[in-house]
């Protein structure tokens, strides 16, 4: 028996196979046959379609997370402290002659 070769199959490919399925004017097994993919995929194909077509009109997906606010005091801390330690270590450098006074 020989093994069939893993396709990958374009999106748009899979829009349109989905949109069969949703239309519901054949069946699973019709479209199956008729696209040459599995009744499974098909069916997974239709939930993502489902599932993501909400977040085509503006609102945002289900599930989807806000991205984190960024603490600008925490940040601005953290830059000056280490711009401290930058300057501290420039003039411990220079003043123990390690360090060049042009770089």
């Amino acid at each position: 028996m020989a093994r069939r070769v893993r396709r990958t199959h374009h999106p748009a490919f899979k829009a349109k196979v989905a949109l069969a399925a949703l239309k519901g004017e054949k069946t699973l097994a019709e479209l199956a046959q008729q696209y040459d993919v599995h009744p499974n995929q098909i069916t997974d194909w239709k939930a993502r379609l489902t599932e993501g077509a909400a977040g085509l009109f503006g609102g945002p997906a289900q599930g989807a997370e806000p991205a984190p606010a960024v603490e600008l005091k925490l940040l601005h801390a953290k830059i000056g402290e280490l711009a401290l330690g930058n300057d501290f270590l420039s003039s411990a450098l220079s003043n123990a002659g390690l360090l060049s006074a042009k770089r």
